[in-house]
């Protein structure tokens, strides 16, 4: 079932604010990890669905919160793909629970 406030298709600019990078630093990871092939209209603009940003969000984690090089993520993602693809959503979930838990404390203290 889809949640109230996810999209089906996602513009490069909305990814580029979600996760705090450049569209032009999508267009590059575009170009050199298969795995993400956002859809294109006529015009030229990318729709990225829910499966390319997880793959643009793992690709971001490992190599802004990693230090991994893109060669370094390309080997990731050909290896163990499913794993890190868990791992990175396990990671945003605990990072949202942080925020919401940090919330509630600061309107009870």
């Amino acid at each position: 079932m889809e949640e109230p406030n996810e999209k089906l298709y996602y513009k490069i600019g909305e990814v580029s604010k979600m996760l705090n990078v450049n569209a032009s630093t999508l267009r590059f990871w575009e170009q050199e990890i298969d795995f993400i092939k956002p859809t294109k209209n006529k015009k030229g603009d990318r729709f990225y669905t829910r499966k390319d940003l997880e793959i643009i969000k793992t690709v971001h984690y490992l190599t802004k919160e990693k230090g991994y090089t893109l060669q370094g993520v390309k080997e990731a993602l050909k290896s163990s793909f499913t794993k890190e693809t868990e791992k990175t959503q396990i990671i945003n979930t605990l990072k949202q629970l942080k925020t919401f838990l940090l919330g509630i404390k600061e309107q009870l203290g």
